[in-house]
């Protein structure tokens, strides 16, 4: 549940960089996914008919500050895109390094405050950082997307570890793993971690079969959510025989 509203689906999908508007919607379809990420920046060029394109989907639109550099930025296209696409939902990016496109905690908790105060339901983009995740529920943000590597790099989760304290320490805030997601796999590994959704975009957008692709992005992530219900088991360091030695024969 985000912000009070009900989803089946896991996984949230970026709209950027499909091959054709049929393909985009396509592969939203066979993704299963309810909830689709969009740039207000993108509805600029596209003018109304990509609004009208996303709205066949059927899906929730998220839209984002992708791009934003600044408080400023980030507050005045939340605005906008409030304005243009009729929802308060908000994906709020404040960029903060050009190459890695890491957020920028300062300037993201900033924005966020501004944001919540006015009442928009901020999910803002951010690092595995405990302090800074703390810093965005008290700023009102009821949800967090910490990044898995940098945004299209495919690196999958490269800080198991970080990710895993920050499931613990925010066991009662929805956690969705944004960026840097490659593969299924890693897809069902965020899920067997215990976060609440995965987004992803150039995963699928610029798959061979990006209809395929999404497909088995959905299956992959609700796999491996119900595999994290059903309770994995744990690692261990050492063999465990899966056959009792009780019972065994005894050769003379």
């Amino acid at each position: 549940m985000f912000y009070d509203v009900d989803l089946t689906s896991r996984l949230m999908l970026g709209t950027a960089q499909y091959p054709s508007p049929k393909v985009l919607l396509e592969a939203i379809e066979a993704s299963g996914a309810e909830v689709i990420t969009v740039s207000l920046r993108r509805e600029g060029v596209a003018g109304g008919a990509f609004r009208d394109l996303l709205a066949n989907s059927c899906c929730r639109l998220l839209p984002n500050t992708a791009g934003c550099h600044t408080v400023r930025e980030a507050v005045t296209t939340a605005r906008m895109a409030r304005e243009v696409f009729g929802t308060s939902w908000i994906k709020l990016e404040v960029i903060g390094h050009a190459d890695t496109l890491q957020p920028d905690p300062f300037g993201l908790v900033e924005a966020a405050r501004e944001l919540c105060a006015e009442g928009f339901d901020v999910f803002p983009y951010t690092t595995e950082d405990l302090i800074v995740g703390e810093k965005l529920l008290e700023a009102g943000c009821k949800v967090l997307m910490p990044w898995g590597a940098p945004i299209g790099s495919g690196q999958g989760l490269r800080n198991l570890a970080g990710l895993r304290t920050m499931r613990a320490h925010f066991s009662g805030v929805p956690l969705v793993v944004d960026a840097g997601i490659g593969a299924p796999s890693q897809a069902a590994q965020a899920m067997e971690l215990g976060f609440d959704g995965v987004l992803l975009n150039t995963a699928v957008a610029k798959a061979v079969d990006p209809v395929g692709m999404a497909r088995a992005f959905g299956r992959a992530i609700q796999a491996g959510r119900e595999g994290f219900e059903a309770g994995l088991m744990p690692e261990r360091d050492m063999a465990s025989a899966s056959t009792p030695v009780f019972g065994m024969a005894e050769l003379a």
